[in-house]
């Protein structure tokens, strides 16, 4: 019975922080949720519905750990289709089929569905998404509502509504235009400001809290009506008790129709296929590294899309932005996503009113930082370096999904790669005579290591994944394995993207996963992930030095230091420290370290979140190898912020005698009694006349950094010195 209470008291105890994370993701939840209703041509509750009905449903049934669900970017398009050629009404029936197909996918355990998609076929899909809802959403976002007969026409009308926005249109329409204007500037900006206060407040909750502030100031401060034109208002939030009388009644005129099965299955498709991608790459944002239960997910998300359609929702989907946030702000389970579902529940019954006060423009734009995120050139620029062949899969499914639909495009970039790895390997039988053979050999090796061993043979692609992805989930994350391409005459990118996702998440759970006998095979370009053949020479390419990199040369040279400039991939050493928890490591480079190696310098890039959220950082850090085992703990500047942390359970630890530091300083950990016995009065001393770090503690080495940026020169030379005179110190200790 002990790990039932230990469970039971672990989920109480992180009640509040799972709080306070569901509350900051209603924040987002809410401007999302009525935003993407109203791309898609539904009433804007109804994607709030959709969001309240699977964070309850989900919660209680789902088997993901820290996943937000609620609607989709994915299915604006899918939707807004419906709707024009069924009816709402009707619509509302194809969600609920939808739902239907989706539980019944969970129950026959095809939550493996995305692992049959080619990488770079996906991306097409998702940017076509982001072109849909990037070329509609722009011209309502600068008040100039036109009808076009597809997404490149409204693309290509693009030029024309920024000209006639601020030139032709009446007072209400110039208002309406500024407000979709600075919105999306307001989106732009405030991902590149790493303020920790600022950032408590999610973007799209400041564009709400302005607009409703800016509403405001003409009623109350000026006495006079809201200049924003009437019509590009949000309009149509009804109560809840409105919301319970006025149930959609379904529509059965056009089930039998060609379109209606068209929508379902595209919706069931998209669904999924976002849903599956959101829940792998949350996975690997999880702290803990815990492992979905994706076929459990798939059941509880068609569930909810069966209650949300009959409520007159949305479909219900994991959503990888808002599990980004939930996940940064301290969510540890499944009571997150039920809280921002409570929060969104009482800003309905509470706000209601308050949300008719935001432009429909302010919506509109935070859409449109949405679809041109999924569309980014930065894309083109990935599938490039990768390798060009991945361009055409690319544009290829892109633009038939454009100019067809979603699922003859998808269909079309899975042919298309097919197609290219044939010619890649000049050879059709590799593929074709091996595609349904077994080609993967697992064993346990019985020596003193106890190594899983993995062998690959003929080919691994999209195609047969799934066959080598099965035993690798059947391996404990704690163990070794090896992986071993050496009997594997070609394997594409998708396959290597999902490899290197093993190796991050074995690292972080204490494993190793090492992958040999791809040292003879030829990479179609110096990515990490490009399709590899087997070729007798492999690619060598030399790079050449930066600037800083040179100064840094030099600064080794003088201080009787050693560098290496090049991308190292062994960051095992970083994989204990708390900051990473929650963090996806690409690499470190720019080493500058003493020949012990006990205190070495690097650069370091970082991913935070995923997908859409996803935000590459680089930052300069330090990190001391010590002789002794000390107490783990985090030490950082106290503010605001952290105040707030103490609220959601996150205790700051006092030192006795010395309240100055208490003050100034924020210091976290597990074992109290030992950390406040490691804080003598010379170490207390040395943290209060030095500059502020942020300084962690593993238990045998500290990782210290200031800021999340790249270090100048001076700030080199501080960080360093600061680094072995903390060393010194607690030396003595």
């Amino acid at each position: 019975m002990s790990p039932k209470k230990s469970n039971i008291t672990t989920f109480l105890k992180t009640i509040p922080q799972n709080i306070f994370s569901g509350f900051v993701v209603s924040l987002i939840a809410l401007p999302l949720g009525l935003g993407l209703a109203m791309a898609s041509d539904a009433p804007p509750i109804s994607g709030v519905i959709a969001a309240i009905v699977g964070g309850i449903i989900v919660s209680i049934l789902g088997g993901s750990h820290v996943t937000i669900t609620g609607p989709g970017n994915g299915l604006v398009g899918v939707i807004l289709v419906a709707i024009t050629s069924l009816g709402l009404e009707t619509a509302y029936v194809a969600v609920v089929c939808s739902g239907l197909l989706l539980l019944i996918l969970g129950f026959f355990r095809m939550g493996s569905l995305a692992d049959f998609f080619p990488s770079s076929a996906i991306q097409g899909m998702l940017a076509a998404i982001g072109l849909i809802i990037l070329g509609k959403q722009f011209h309502i976002m600068l008040a100039h509502k036109i009808n076009r007969e597809d997404t490149i026409d409204y693309l290509l009308e693009i030029p024309h509504t920024i000209n006639d926005a601020f030139h032709y249109g009446t007072k209400g329409l110039i208002y309406a235009a500024l407000a979709g204007a600075i919105s999306l500037a307001i989106m732009f900006i405030y991902s590149k400001i790493r303020n920790k206060y600022l950032q408590l407040i999610p973007a799209p909750m400041w564009i709400v809290m302005l607009s409703i502030g800016f509403s405001y100031y003409f009623e109350i401060g000026l006495h006079e009506p809201n200049p924003i034109a009437k019509e590009y208002m949000i309009s149509g939030i009804p109560s809840i008790q409105n919301i319970i009388a006025d149930l959609p009644s379904p529509n059965f005129n056009g089930f039998w129709s060609l379109s209606f099965f068209g929508s379902v299955l595209a919706l069931t498709l998209i669904s999924s296929i976002e849903s599956l991608l959101s829940i792998k790459a949350v996975d690997k944002l999880d702290p803990e590294k815990r492992r979905s239960n994706v076929n459990r997910d798939l059941k509880a998300l068609g569930l909810a899309t069966i209650v949300s359609g009959l409520l007159g929702g949305l479909n219900v989907v994991a959503v990888i932005a808002r599990s980004s946030v939930n996940v940064n702000n301290g969510a540890s389970n499944r009571s997150s996503n039920f809280f921002h579902a409570l929060f969104l529940v009482i800003f309905i019954v509470f706000f209601s009113t308050q949300l008719t006060r935001i432009p429909l423009p302010a919506l509109m734009a935070i859409l449109v930082y949405t679809g041109y995120k999924l569309a980014s050139p930065n894309i083109i620029t990935k599938m490039f370096s990768i390798g060009k062949e991945q361009l055409i899969v690319f544009f290829v499914t892109l633009i038939i999904t454009l100019k067809i639909g979603l699922i003859t495009g998808i269909v079309a970039g899975v042919l298309m790669t097919l197609i290219i790895h044939i010619i890649i390997n000049k050879n059709s039988g590799l593929i074709l005579r091996n595609v349904l053979k077994p080609n993967v050999l697992m064993f346990k090796e019985q020596d003193a290591r106890n190594n899983f061993y993995v062998s690959i043979k003929h080919f691994c692609s999209f195609l047969n994944y799934f066959r080598l992805k099965q035993r690798l989930d059947a391996v404990p994350e704690n163990q070794d394995i090896i992986v071993d391409f050496s009997l594997c005459e070609f394997v594409d990118d998708t396959v290597l993207e999902n490899i290197n996702n093993y190796q991050e998440l074995f690292a972080k759970r204490g494993g190793n996963f090492e992958v040999i006998g791809l040292d003879m095979h030829d990479a179609y370009s110096k990515h990490p992930f490009a399709s590899r053949r087997l070729l007798p020479v492999p690619k060598i390419i030399k790079n050449s030095l930066t600037r800083r990199q040179k100064t840094m040369e030099s600064l080794a040279e003088n201080y009787d230091l050693n560098y290496h400039s090049k991308k190292q991939k062994n960051i095992q050493f970083l994989n204990t420290f708390l900051f990473f928890n929650t963090k996806k490591i690409n690499h470190i480079y720019n080493e500058l370290y003493e020949k012990d190696k006990s205190i070495k310098l690097f650069d370091v890039e970082f991913t935070e979140g995923e997908f859409i959220t996803k935000n590459e950082i680089s930052s300069t850090m330090l990190y001391i190898n010590l002789n002794d085992i000390i107490p783990q703990f985090t030490l950082d500047r106290e503010g605001l912020l952290e105040k707030v942390y103490a609220l959601a359970g996150f205790k700051d630890i006092p030192i006795e005698n010395h309240s100055d530091f208490s003050n100034r300083f924020y210091l976290l950990g597990e074992n109290e009694t030992e950390i406040k016995a490691f804080f003598n009065d010379d170490l207390v001393r040395f943290f209060e006349s030095n500059p502020y770090y942020h300084i962690e503690s593993n238990g045998n080495a500290l990782l210290v950094f200031r800021k999340e940026r790249l270090a100048s020169i001076k700030e080199i030379k501080s960080l360093f010195d600061f680094g072995k005179r903390l060393k010194q110190v607690i030396s003595s200790v």
